[in-house]
């Protein structure tokens, strides 16, 4: 499927944490999540799909939300498997552009929440290309 909703808006303000549900928040161009962790660099904002993320949480037998796994946006409905570098997304008034699957595994990674960590190995890494707001309920859409 390629349109989907946001569930999730979540940031910290330090980096490895689990990330807060905020409801919304702003896309700014070349820069990420105003407020997060990451803003400002290589990742500027992650993506997650909440079907892999509660999967994944009930294998290990933690209750899950939004925000659990480090992910800025939690998406629901739109199957990023699969995903290509290049790709484009509409996010509530925002768009992005997917830079990066995954991260390298000698790239140190410390968290707060227990292994796996699944965004080292399938998160959706966006760039910010046009700024504007996202929140809940907002659609996602594959554009390119």
């Amino acid at each position: 499927m390629a349109t989907g909703k946001v569930i999730g808006v979540n940031l910290s303000r330090q980096k490895g944490m689990k990330k807060t549900n905020i409801g919304s928040g702003y896309l700014i161009a070349d820069y990420g999540l105003q407020g997060d962790a990451h803003a400002g660099t290589i990742r500027q904002v992650s993506f997650f799909m909440v079907e892999r993320a509660k999967k994944l949480a009930g294998t290990l037998g933690i209750p899950f939300q939004p925000g659990d796994f480090a992910e800025n946006i939690t998406v629901q409905g739109i199957n990023l498997e699969g995903i290509k570098v290049g790709v484009r997304f509409l996010v509530g008034e925002a768009i992005v552009e997917v830079t990066q699957i995954g991260k390298p595994d000698d790239e140190p990674s410390v968290s707060s929440f227990p292994k796996p960590t699944p965004l080292k190995t399938e998160g959706i890494y966006c760039r910010v290309v046009k700024s504007g707001w996202v929140k809940i309920g907002d659609w996602v859409t594959i554009i390119t």
